[in-house]
C-alpha cells in the first residue's frame, strides 16, 4: 500500500475507522439486551474518535508528538480465533470475536504500515493507530474471558 500525502494517509485511515464505527453500530443496532448495545455503541464512539483525532493530525503535526502511548499487553486471544462474517441476530459473544478479529486486523495492518512507512510522520500516525486498535483490542479479550471465567466455558 502506497501513499502520496500524509492527506493520503489521513483519508485512508478515516475510511478505515468510519468502517469499524459503522459495524459497531451495526452490530448494537442489532442486539436486544441493552447492556450489550451499550457496549457496542461505545465501541462506535470509540471508533468515532479516531477520526476526531486523525482529522486533527492532518491539521496540527504537533497533535502527533503530544499523543501519550501505554504499554497494553496483548493476550492474543484473536489471534487463535477463526474469521466470522457478521450476521443480524447472532449472539454475543460471536460479535464480540468478531469484533476481536476485527480490531486484531486492523492492529496488524497499522503496524506493517508503520514499520514500511518512509517518512517519520507517516510511521507515527500508523504507530498511534495501532496504539489504539491494540487497546480495543485487549479490552474486548479481556470482557471475553471475564465471560469466559464467570460462566465456567
Amino acid at each position: 500500500m502506497e501513499f502520496g500525502s500524509i492527506e493520503d494517509v489521513v483519508k485512508f485511515a478515516i475510511e478505515k475507522e468510519r468502517e469499524a464505527a459503522d459495524f459497531y453500530r451495526t452490530a448494537g443496532d442489532n442486539e436486544e439486551l441493552q447492556v450489550n448495545k451499550n457496549v457496542l455503541y461505545d465501541y462506535a464512539e470509540e471508533e468515532e474518535k479516531h477520526e476526531k483525532m486523525l482529522k486533527e493530525f492532518s491539521f496540527d503535526k504537533e497533535a502527533i508528538a503530544q499523543y501519550k502511548f501505554k504499554k497494553i499487553e496483548d493476550i492474543k486471544r484473536a489471534d487463535y480465533m477463526m474469521e466470522m462474517e457478521y450476521t443480524p441476530g447472532m449472539n454475543y459473544y460471536d460479535v464480540m470475536r468478531i469484533a476481536m478479529k476485527r480490531e486484531e486486523k486492523a492492529y496488524k495492518l497499522y503496524l506493517k504500515l508503520a514499520e514500511s512507512a518512509d517518512e517519520e510522520n507517516l510511521s507515527s500516525i500508523f504507530s498511534i493507530l495501532a496504539n489504539e486498535e491494540l487497546k480495543h483490542k485487549a479490552g474486548l479479550e479481556r470482557m471475553y474471558d471475564d465471560h469466559l471465567a464467570a460462566t465456567g466455558d
